[in-house]
């Protein structure tokens, strides 16, 4: 019935149709007849306002006539004819001077894909939609194609430029580059002004719709196939990061380090059949790319011939560009041999990977504008550190990149942080490659002060531990780290031997943002970055394994955030350069060996006791790798305990025996609780004054809950009050003595728990 219906009625439309047609002229007929309100095409747009004779006589030679004056999308920033009088008198050309090849680099240079008005243009074209006020680019007809090339070593060969930033290069696209424009709309969403645009355009008013250095003087003349913005300056096609260098040879040791330890050169087969099918020459063409070091993981941040940005969207170009921090050859030479230089003989000398970290401290992934040096950030992570209005010595908007010639060169932390001190000196590559791992990004902190221990190759090797990637085994991870003991020749290999070089340099890195180590000279206890301690007395360094045999101080050097000081040796956590920390029970065994030192009486208790395993110095509930703080009681104290009973004695009277091996039960249950109170769990603490209040003990009460003390902490003496409020004194001469993640005091009292 529905199907009827509609049948029905189609023919009841048709008919009518049929009427209306009947009634037309053939002239109303013709529906493919060009509009007669649609404006003419850019060309004869322009030769109907009369302004524009030049820009149309420099279309003409340039082959563009056909193109601008069909069907198409583009927008047109056309020079008007005072526009062109300036740039003959400035160039010396002329219109007849001009031929088809500069010609179409004019034309294209301005002409833009896809067509845009005033209100458009400061929008992001995104796979997604329009995003307001986020655009000041876009891409134009012009692109450089095949040229000429030689390379650092002095091949002449035929390239192209990447056309992607990864550097691949996808065939067909022509790596076209971009024009900048600067509206109103886009400085206010992001906060700038005039003078960011003066800064690079000091002889051109800002207006709120400039072009490159021209001002828009008629926005938004529509045509058939595109939109018209009549500039006042003739535009010519700025150069890549890549080709404005070539020219500048005051920045060519700069980039004589890009040509040589960065750029490559890729034989790329397809552009070589195009080359030969448009020229009929035989040359062969290659990719210039930027991957030389790839091997090492180490790339520049970005392309410097590529015009397409990041590419992570069709048209990302739009949103932004690249910056670079050139510095001029005389401060850049002087860098290199006061520097870079300090431990090496030659640039050839060290690792490329140094270089290339060089050149990315001045290669920013964004646009830098002048009045935001301090927001925009390198891939380091590092803030531009140039004045714009002193350090600057030439700016320029390019077609991939803001270029910025300074006078001084980034002040990188990784060439004058602590961390630079064994990252620019090859006989401490051991030590770099673990701070690489663990703390590198945090000793590079310019903020945040730290001293460094540091420790060469060849302590490393000395005390066992080498690196060697040749001895690399694919069944056993880590295998290029090795330990071999010291007098054999069995060499072990693998995961525990780098968990051990780890620790080893975490020890040696000292968060100190007072810069509490001082003079090393004097005498004093400090935590290290990985919550171990170190002691220091009279320029010599105490560590776990080397508390009987210190480490001593040869020299220092000072950092932008510190301090580092050369030693002999390293801080090693296993006496003796063994691979394995004495347990605390050793170290308590030391301690108490005899009957005249005050830790004897505990260490009597704690031997005898159940928690206690003679045969390894293993306490039951001190687990290796957690750390602990043991508060021993003197000999004074621990025969007090004795007399008030908190201890099993013997004998009768106020004074009594201490009973160090009990039999029954019940004392053997007393001996342990006593104990465990006195250890801290999972927390160091030295008389440093860092941390004080409530902090849990080994001993659980009868829920299961740890019982806690109070500590007084404060640099150079510490109290200790326990359940009772009963207080107790750290015998200071005689404590923060080190052992295995842990740190033992000696006391004047005894804790007692309710």
């Amino acid at each position: 019935m529905m199907f009827q219906y509609s049948f029905r009625y189609f023919f009841v439309i048709l008919g009518g149709v049929f009427t209306l047609l009947s009634s037309c002229t053939k002239e109303e007929l013709d529906i493919y007849k060009r509009p007669a309100t649609l404006e003419p095409p850019i060309y004869q747009t322009l030769q109907s306002k009369g302004n524009f004779t030049s820009l149309l006589g420099v279309i003409d030679k340039s082959g563009y006539q056909r193109t601008l004056s069909s069907a198409g999308y583009w927008t047109f920033f056309a020079p008007n004819d005072d526009a062109f009088k300036t740039y003959f008198t400035s160039t010396g050309l002329t219109l007849a001077a001009i031929d088809s090849v500069k010609a179409r680099e004019i034309v294209q240079s301005m002409l833009v894909f896809n067509a845009f008005d005033q209100t458009r243009l400061p929008d992001y074209q995104s796979p997604l939609g329009w995003q307001e006020a986020r655009a000041f680019r876009r891409k134009t007809a012009y692109y450089t194609g095949f040229y000429d090339e030689t390379t650092f070593e002095g091949t002449k060969l035929k390239a192209v430029s990447l056309n992607r930033p990864n550097n691949n290069y996808i065939v067909g696209d022509n790596n076209n580059k971009h024009i900048s424009y600067f509206t109103s709309e886009y400085f206010s969403a992001i906060g700038l002004s005039a003078t960011d645009y003066n800064y690079f355009y000091p002889n051109t008013p800002y207006t709120g719709f400039n072009v490159m250095e021209a001002k828009v003087v008629n926005a938004d003349i529509f045509a058939e196939n595109g939109m018209i913005h009549e500039i006042d300056h003739v535009l010519n096609p700025q150069p890549s990061i890549d080709e404005f260098l070539r020219t500048k040879p005051q920045y060519s040791v700069f980039r004589n380090l890009i040509e040589k330890y960065a750029s490559t050169y890729a034989l790329n087969d397809p552009m070589t059949t195009k080359y030969a099918n448009l020229t009929g020459k035989g040359d062969k063409v290659y990719v210039k790319t930027f991957n030389k070091q790839a091997s090492s993981g180490k790339f520049l941040t970005f392309a410097p011939n590529c015009e397409n940005f990041l590419k992570n969207a069709e048209n990302d170009s739009q949103l932004d560009m690249w910056s670079a921090f050139i510095p001029t050859n005389d401060v850049l030479n002087q860098y290199i041999n006061n520097v870079l230089l300090e431990n090496y003989t030659s640039l050839d000398a060290m690792p490329p990977g140094i270089i290339i970290d060089l050149i990315n401290a001045h290669l920013f992934p964004t646009t830098v504008w002048p009045s935001k040096f301090r927001n925009s950030f390198n891939a380091l992570g590092e803030e531009a550190r140039f004045d714009a209005n002193v350090d600057v010595v030439e700016k320029k908007v390019l077609s991939n990149a803001m270029f910025y010639g300074t006078n001084k060169v980034q002040a990188s932390n990784l060439f004058s942080s602590v961390y630079s001190k064994a990252y620019l000196d090859p006989k401490f590559s051991i030590m770099t490659r673990i701070l690489d791992m663990d703390w590198k990004n945090t000793i590079l902190n310019p903020r945040v002060n730290y001293t460094l221990f540091m420790i060469s190759d060849e302590a490393f090797k000395a005390a066992g531990y080498d690196y060697d990637p040749s001895k690399f085994v694919s069944n056993i991870a880590n295998s290029e780290w090795g330990y071999t003991p010291p007098g054999s020749t069995t060499r072990t290999p693998g995961t525990s031997v780098l968990a051990s070089l780890q620790r080893i340099v975490a020890t040696s890195v000292i968060y100190t943002p007072q810069n509490q180590l001082g003079d090393l000279s004097g005498k004093g206890v400090i935590d290290a970055i990985n919550g171990e301690y170190i002691k220091f007395e009279n320029n010599k360094i105490y560590s776990t394994g080397t508390k009987n045999a210190p480490i001593t101080v040869t020299k220092s050097k000072t950092a932008t955030n510190g301090k580092v000081y050369y030693t002999n040796g390293l801080l090693n956590f296993a006496p003796n350069n063994t691979s394995i920390a004495d347990p605390i029970g050793k170290d308590l065994s030391v301690l108490g060996a005899t009957s005249d030192l005050p830790y004897y009486n505990f260490y009597q208790y704690l031997k005898n006791s159940t928690l206690f395993t003679a045969a390894t110095f293993a306490i039951n509930g001190v687990n290796e790798g957690s750390f602990y703080t043991f508060f021993v009681p003197d000999n004074a104290a621990i025969q007090a305990a004795v007399n008030a009973g908190l201890l099993p004695g013997t004998g009768s009277g106020a004074v009594k025996t201490p009973n160090f091996n009990p039999t029954s039960l019940l004392d053997k249950k007393i001996v342990e609780d006593f104990i465990n109170y006195h250890i801290l769990n999972k927390k160091v603490v030295a008389t440093d004054g860092k941390e004080s209040g409530a902090m849990e003990t080994l001993l659980k009460d009868a829920v299961g809950d740890p019982v806690k003390i109070s500590v007084i902490n404060a640099v150079g003496s510490m109290q200790l009050a326990d359940a009772t409020s009963k207080k107790s004194n750290v015998r200071v001469d005689k404590s923060n003595n080190l052992s295995n993640r842990a740190m033992i005091h000696l006391i004047d009292g005894y804790l007692k728990a309710n």
